[in-house]
Formats: C-alpha cells, structure tokens, sequence
C-alpha cells in the first residue's frame, strides 16, 4: 500500500481493467455476482459487487448512532478462514463507489436449487452437510457476529459436492446492541425466527431457529410451516411445526429432537449454540435410523 493510500484508504478499484468477467452477472438481492479470471493472478475468482442503493438501506439505519460503527459485508467477510466458509480473499470500493468482494468460486450449485430435484442427490450425504453447517454458523457467531440470512440459497456446494459452504454476509451484524435491538426486521421470511418478526431484541438464537428451519428442509424438502412469498409467511413459526417424522418417518430420533429443538418459538428454550447441537447429534451416523 502506497503512502497517500495509507492516509486516503485504499486505492479504488477498477474492476473492468483488473478481472476478465467469463460469465453474465447473476443478480441476488442486494448485488451482482461474476465468475471472472484475475489479470493479476490469472485465477479464476468470484466478483460480487453490491448495489449501492440497496445495500444503503440496511447501512443508513446505523448511521447517526454515536458511537455505532456497522462493518461492511466484506468487512465481516475476510474475517472467517474456515473450510466450511465460502473465502473471501479481498474487499473494498470500485471506482464507481460500490462495494465489492473477491471471493473464492464455487463450481457447485445452491442447496435450495438441490432441493428442487426430485431425484434425491443427498442420500447418505446428509449428517456430513449438517455438520458442516453447524460448525460454520459456530464459527460466526464465534466471532461475535450474527448472520441473520442463513438459508439453503446462502449454502453452496463444492464442484465435488463433498462440503456445502455458507456464504453470503450482506445482512449480517455484530452481536451487540444497537444491531440486536427490536426493529432489524431483515432475512428470509421462511426462515425467521419469531421473535425477529415481532420486533423483539435478538440475539445469534435467530441464526439458531433459521439453520433448524434449513436442515428439517434439507432432511425432508418440505418446511415446518406452510411455505410462503412474503413476510406473512413468517407470522405462523411461533405456532407448533410439524413433526419432521411426518415427511420422514425413518429419521433418527436423535436429529429429529436436535433440529426440533433450534426451531422453538421461545429463544430461552431453544437451542442455545451450535455447539450444543453437534453435540446433541455427535453419535448420529445417519439421517435415517433403519440402515
């Protein structure tokens, strides 16, 4: 880093000069994603660069707070080194003002797109992703952040399909106050826990109840509560859910009770770390009990 980045920030980046873009955009929510082979490195990468006005709408809400100082995705992202955890090697500003992530990229698909098949391609694989998972969610909340958008769209596959890895961080927030107090209403609806759809403080218990909602959709395909399109859908998760063993009547009893157990309505009884869920399920081989 040259003398005048140190006192102005980082240099800018432009992006069309530095990567090769091999691959359209793919629009998410709040950014732009690209497979793209660095000039400088000739790797091929992952290029997400974040919509301004969008990602300015969770941001704003923190800004005027004294002492308050929300890190930006990539900010959070570069942090996390893990294998379970898509990598995030570079961040900052284009010279347009966005913000952009170089990341790792994955040639494997989403979960929720796995999801979707009807020929079932996660037979005998299961209680390896779930792990995964759980060890990558205790990572970050480790960290003292909240993800606040686990879902199957936030899980990528490897091109081997041997590890899922969570990703995505444009939601997430440290585990204090200001950020978990009542009011951040962000995330999946399908997934969100019900104290988060109350306007209730929160804590990383809301990842908890969304990774539970994730891996009784990951055993079975099907949701807890009637599946919906908007925010209305999750009004009914602090209503009972449905058994697991319903859609999967072989399941071992063991996981069945751990992921029904990250799924109460109440965050004192739910679930309190994901640690105390791998080690609910440490002696559970397979999803199924009748192998």
């Amino acid at each position: 880093m040259s003398f005048l980045e140190k006192i102005f920030g980082k240099k800018k980046l432009d992006y069309q000069k530095r990567f090769i873009l091999l691959k359209a955009a793919i629009s998410g929510t709040m950014s732009s994603f690209y497979m793209a082979r660095d000039r400088e490195t000739d790797k091929i990468v992952g290029l997400k660069i974040l919509d301004k006005a969008k990602t300015s709408i969770v941001e704003d809400r923190y800004k005027g707070i004294r002492g308050v100082y929300k890190p930006r995705e990539g900010e959070m992202a570069v942090q996390f080194k893990h294998p379970y955890i898509v990598d995030t090697f570079e961040e900052g500003f284009t010279t347009d003002g966005e913000q952009y992530l170089v990341m790792e990229y994955l040639e494997g698909t989403g979960l929720n797109n796995i999801l979707m098949i009807k020929q079932d391609m996660l037979a005998g694989s299961r209680m390896r992703y779930i792990r995964q998972c759980a060890e990558a969610l205790q990572v970050v909340h480790e960290a003292g952040f909240i993800h606040r958008d686990f879902c199957p769209r936030n899980l990528l596959f490897t091109g081997d399909g041997e590890i899922l890895k969570l990703t995505d961080f444009g939601l997430s927030v440290p585990n204090k106050a200001p950020f978990t107090d009542p009011g951040n209403r962000t995330g999946t609806p399908n997934y969100m826990a019900p104290e988060l759809v109350r306007r209730r403080p929160t804590n990383e218990r809301v990842d908890i109840f969304a990774f539970g909602v994730t891996m009784y959709e990951l055993c079975t395909r099907e949701l807890p509560w009637p599946r919906g399109t908007n925010g209305l859908a999750a009004m009914t998760h602090d209503t009972p859910p449905e058994p697991i063993q319903t859609y999967r009547p072989a399941i071992d009893p063991r996981l069945a009770e751990a992921i029904h157990w990250c799924i109460k309505a109440d965050p004192k009884e739910r679930c309190p770390s994901m640690g105390a869920f791998l080690k609910k399920i440490e002696k559970v081989e397979y999803e199924d009990k009748l192998r």
